[in-house]
């Protein structure tokens, strides 16, 4: 797909802003415009027939104002990504443009070279998010129904991405940060399963409000045979978000007969099933630990402000070399950020060498709560500065998760 154009679709209700915007992208040899749209409205209905990979979307119209025509094109057609057009530049709209689903918010007139960017940028995310879509629908339709293995209908034709998050301190929040970062990357084309590989003490089922009575110790005997009828036998569903879980074991003195070998086997078959593999770890760098750490695409490293936390970051990314483990995979949080303590994300970004990803801020009113009723702030608290973190951060994850992909694509193509 890397010498298809990006087709995009405007949405504006001023004619002769599409008009110029159209006549600007015209010179663009990699950018083809499909269709313009009058309308919020309009702008839905092209999308649906035109499925183009990114629209560039006015945020005020006269029917259906463009963030509501995003939220709609985001929740039917995740693939596609938005572009805000505004004349308003302030935060609270680039806010809601984000939390309804806009890949970017730039501010009208935009610079050409801006517009271009954008645009070009959404594009390799849209055709990230088509091949991820395409690939699960094809395993999807070529799972069985009897007890055969994935290995005999074609195993490999898809490769979902692991991510981990980790601390090496206790207590800086990795399991409810996991939680909820599964859920901002799960939707119905990628779908995500979360692992709790903390295996004696782990509480990510907790934290969904469900228990059941299969766990990890369940596939880990059969981590050489496993099937997919088996796997989905184990994994606990939650309802209200369709989210897979697989829980740690029950009892902790179950966890030493959970090999890393077994572990790998079962997160390398997830990889077939899921677009996104969650794993939620311990501190303690166990071989199920190193392991999940070594097989991910993205390490969700966390910190806090505590001095503690960040001396033991700072030990972690050192660790990496012996690990031959790249930085360019760790994607930096400083959870519980309080701005009366002196204590930036930029300075310790700076004394780590390590930039700041994302940056959640203290908010007990909501995190306690959720973490109390089982029920992920990302469910019901999506506009709160916590949410917006969670959502900077899958975002962070994604970027990372494409850039990889397209360094991979670079050297396939100069083999």
């Amino acid at each position: 797909m890397a010498g298809e154009k990006i087709r995009v679709l405007i949405v504006d209700d001023v004619a002769e802003t599409r008009e110029n915007i159209r006549k600007l992208l015209q010179f663009e040899n990699d950018v083809e415009v499909v269709g313009a749209a009058r309308s919020g409205k309009e702008g839905i209905q092209f999308a649906h027939e035109m499925d183009p990979d990114v629209v560039l979307m006015d945020i005020n119209m006269p029917d259906v104002d463009g963030i509501t025509a995003t939220e709609n094109i985001h929740q039917k057609m995740p693939h596609i990504q938005v572009v805000i057009l505004s004349v308003q530049g302030d935060q609270n709209y680039m806010r809601r443009a984000m939390l309804a689903g806009a890949r970017d918010f730039l501010t009208k007139p935009p610079m050409g070279d801006e517009l271009i960017s954008a645009i070009r940028r959404a594009g390799d995310m849209a055709r990230v998010e088509r091949a991820k879509s395409a690939s699960m629908r094809v395993v999807a339709s070529a799972v069985p129904t009897s007890g055969a293995s994935l290995a005999t209908i074609g195993f490999g034709l898809t490769r979902g991405n692991v991510i981990s998050v980790y601390s090496p301190k206790g207590g800086t929040g990795c399991t409810t940060i996991a939680v909820n970062l599964a859920l901002a990357l799960h939707n119905d084309d990628t779908r995500v399963v979360i692992v709790d590989s903390n295996l004696q003490y782990g509480d990510v089922a907790v934290f969904f409000n469900e228990q059941g009575k299969n766990t990890i110790a369940d596939l880990a005997p059969l981590s050489e045979e496993l099937d997919p009828e088996i796997v989905e036998g184990v994994l606990l569903k939650h309802a209200a978000t369709g989210i897979s879980i697989l829980a740690s074991p029950s009892r902790p003195e179950m966890a030493d007969k959970i090999t890393a070998d077994q572990f790998l086997k079962i997160i390398e078959f997830l990889r077939h099933m899921y677009a996104y593999i969650v794993v939620d770890t311990s501190s303690y760098l166990s071989d199920v630990t190193v392991a999940a750490i070594d097989a991910s695409d993205v390490i969700v490293l966390v910190t806090t402000q505590d001095i503690p936390a960040i001396k033991n970051a700072r030990l972690f990314l050192d660790l990496l070399q012996n690990l031959r483990i790249d930085r360019g995979r760790i994607a930096f949080v400083m959870n519980r950020f309080d701005k009366r303590i002196s204590i930036t994300a930029e300075r310790v970004g700076e004394n780590l060498k390590q930039e700041v990803s994302a940056v959640l801020p203290l908010d007990e009113r909501v995190v306690i709560p959720s973490v109390n009723r089982g029920v992920p702030f990302m469910m019901d608290n999506k506009t709160q500065p916590v949410a917006r973190g969670i959502f900077s951060l899958a975002e962070s994850v994604r970027s990372r998760i494409t850039a990889m992909e397209q360094e991979v694509d670079k050297r396939t193509a100069k083999l």
